[in-house]
């Protein structure tokens, strides 16, 4: 009974993943029309009765800012351009610190961000986490940077249902997000650790330091 469960389990989770890796070659091309951690939250309203409006339209990188797009590799993934999904420099200075009794920062990529956002939720386990490690350098091969960048930056999430840097910059700087200024930039990228918490008007600390890496690498 407990070998054939576990090979059901096997199974499943494998068709889950080529499920995952031909929506992957899909979305090269085709915008996502929601993503699971969208689901996740309505589903959540829904279980608590909380109202609940989502605001989600999906643009061109080229119509996002630099200074959005700057502000958001700096904070959440500086050596995006240079690794290949998963950043193992940070890891180690991660775990470093951690034996040192120091505090991590967390060696969380763009990219898995982007794969946990359209496939897994914000949940935790650890078939997720295997699935994601696989999966990661396939979204790598896949998309590409400028794709990966492109995609995160339109589906993640920047406050109760608000998703993407066009709804993001309307709701909290009623402007677009081609024309959103540097300072607004660097506090919109200090909310994504929690979005549901956190507002870009508390985010002074942060977004300064966020602003100083942008200027160390030329932004």
């Amino acid at each position: 009974m407990r070998r054939s469960f576990v090979r059901w389990l096997g199974l499943g989770v494998a068709l889950l993943w080529l499920l995952a890796a031909v929506l992957l070659v899909a979305v090269r091309w085709i915008d996502p029309p929601t993503t699971a951690v969208h689901i996740e939250r309505r589903m959540q309203a829904w279980m608590h009765h909380r109202p609940y409006r989502e605001r989600y339209k999906f643009i061109p990188l080229r119509q996002i800012s630099p200074n959005l797009q700057h502000a958001v590799v700096s904070a959440e993934d500086a050596r995006f351009y240079q690794h290949h999904g998963f950043d193992w420099h940070q890891v180690q200075i991660d775990t470093a610190g951690d034996l040192e009794g120091g505090r991590i920062r967390g060696a969380s990529t763009i990219t898995q961000q982007l794969v946990k956002n359209l496939f897994f939720g914000t949940g935790r386990s650890i078939l997720r986490k295997g699935a994601e490690f696989t999966l990661v350098p396939v979204t790598e091969l896949v998309l590409g940077k400028r794709r990966i960048l492109e995609i995160y930056l339109n589906v993640v999430e920047w406050g109760p249902g608000i998703y993407g840097a066009e709804a993001a910059c309307r709701y909290h700087y009623g402007i677009s997000a081609r024309n959103i200024g540097r300072e607004q930039a660097a506090r919109l990228a200090a909310i994504l650790p929690a979005p549901l918490k956190r507002r870009p008007e508390r985010m002074n600390r942060y977004s300064e330091i966020i602003l100083k890496r942008m200027s160390q690498v030329g932004w």
